[in-house]
């Protein structure tokens, strides 16, 4: 029976002793996510494709904090891998509670240039394994938590990032569908990350130039991508939703209405 002033519903999700796969977990905003959840006592899959040494240096950082790490590899661009990734992960780590789709490319093209190879590699790596690995996760038949990666420009028109942009935007539609088909069990969310890191070869000086794009005339850090994603993780009512991590970037972008 519900009671006035009371507040009734299910229990927080407890962060501690959860485990979670990331992929692309070894450099940049991968990593900096598995360290925010390894800081809440959450043991950590960390998935990579070349970047050996750094997931390895990543997984010692993560048992630092207490938790426990794994280091798993896998090509995300085969069309097979991610299903094996998956089982790998609970074979190594047992039930996995929290996935967060972090791999990506992001390869130049536009719509003259555009090849059915790069748009099937962009979708392979940013909607097909990501389907799958929710969809083992689902699987399982226990509570759990995805939050899947974007960016600030899918509501935007990306010239010059066909593919990605495609690719990415299908995850955003995956997003939600995802979160109507594997509730009420499976919570599922994403973080649309703005001007955060500059691309690889660039410095701060590249965040600099592109700070007045967006309506507060910043750039942001890796702690706000973080806390955008705990927040999405703990937060038990909140599902099918985008966090943009953006400086209100996303306002200004009207090629979808």
């Amino acid at each position: 029976m519900r009671r006035i002033g009371a507040v009734v519903g299910r229990d927080p999700f407890e962060m501690a002793g959860k485990t979670a796969l990331v992929t692309g977990a070894a450099k940049r905003i991968g990593r900096a996510t598995a360290l925010a959840m390894a800081a809440a006592g959450v043991n950590v899959a960390i998935h990579y494709h070349r970047s050996a040494a750094a997931a390895e240096e990543l997984a010692g950082a993560v048992r630092a904090l207490g938790p426990r790490a794994w280091t798993l590899s896998a090509d995300l661009a085969d069309a097979n891998s991610a299903e094996t990734l998956f089982a790998q992960a609970v074979e190594a780590a047992g039930p996995i509670d929290i996935l967060i789709n972090n791999a990506s490319i992001s390869p130049g093209d536009d719509l003259l240039s555009l090849t059915p190879e790069a748009l099937q590699t962009n979708v392979q790596i940013h909607a097909w394994a990501p389907l799958v690995l929710s969809r083992q996760l689902a699987a399982q038949g226990r509570d759990g938590a995805i939050v899947n990666f974007l960016d600030a420009r899918i509501v935007d028109h990306d010239s010059k990032h066909v593919a990605y942009h495609l690719s990415k935007r299908m995850l955003f539609s995956l997003t939600r569908m995802m979160a109507l088909e594997f509730a009420p069990a499976v919570r599922v969310n994403a973080v649309a990350p703005g001007l955060i890191l500059p691309p690889e070869g660039e410095d701060e000086r590249y965040l600099e130039r592109l700070a007045s794009t967006n309506p507060l005339e910043r750039y942001g850090s890796l702690e706000a991508i973080t806390g955008a994603v705990m927040f999405l993780l703990r937060s038990e009512f909140i599902t099918g939703q985008v966090l943009f991590v953006d400086g209100g970037r996303h306002l200004r972008g009207n090629a979808y209405g």
